[in-house]
Parts: structure tokens; C-alpha cells; sequence
């Protein structure tokens, strides 16, 4: 096992994870920045109004990018376990 493997497949993991990561992450980061609005406009200070959009928000982005992420996942995953006679 090379360096330059060891190094390639780190990156792969960490571009997937990115990848799998980032429809949930800009959801919340998108109605967690509309309700501050919200929050400032009319000085609502709940705690649980910041909260409760951003689960509903990450949930249904699980819903709809669910089936990309488990093809980005294990498209990952066979490309690793069909390349494992190379670690050895």
C-alpha cells in the first residue's frame, strides 16, 4: 500500500462525505438564516422557533436526497471493496 494510495482514498472519503452532507446542511443552514430574519423583524426571541424549522428542514431534505445519498454511499463503497486486493 502506497502513500499516494492511502492518500487518494482519504480524500475520496472526505469529498463523499461532503457531498452526502451538504443537501442537509445548506437546508438547515437556509431556514435557520430565514427564521433569524424572521426572528429580527418581529424581536420573536423563542428558542424553539430557531429549532424545531431546522429538524422539519434537515428531515425533509433526508426524504428527498435520500436516494442520491445512499447511491453516492454505496457507489464509495464498491469502489473501495472492489480495489481491496490493492491494500494488501
Amino acid at each position: 500500500m502506497t502513500e499516494e494510495f492511502v492518500l487518494y482514498i482519504g480524500r475520496e472519503a472526505l469529498v463523499t462525505v461532503l457531498l452526502v452532507a451538504a443537501p442537509m446542511l445548506a437546508s438547515a443552514l437556509l431556514v435557520g438564516l430565514l427564521v433569524s430574519i424572521f426572528q429580527a423583524t418581529t424581536q420573536i426571541q423563542e428558542q424553539t422557533l430557531a429549532f424545531v424549522p431546522k429538524i422539519v428542514a434537515v428531515l425533509l431534505s433526508i426524504v428527498v436526497f435520500g436516494p442520491w445519498m445512499y447511491s453516492v454511499l454505496t457507489q464509495f463503497a464498491t469502489d473501495l471493496l472492489s480495489n481491496i486486493h490493492q491494500f494488501i
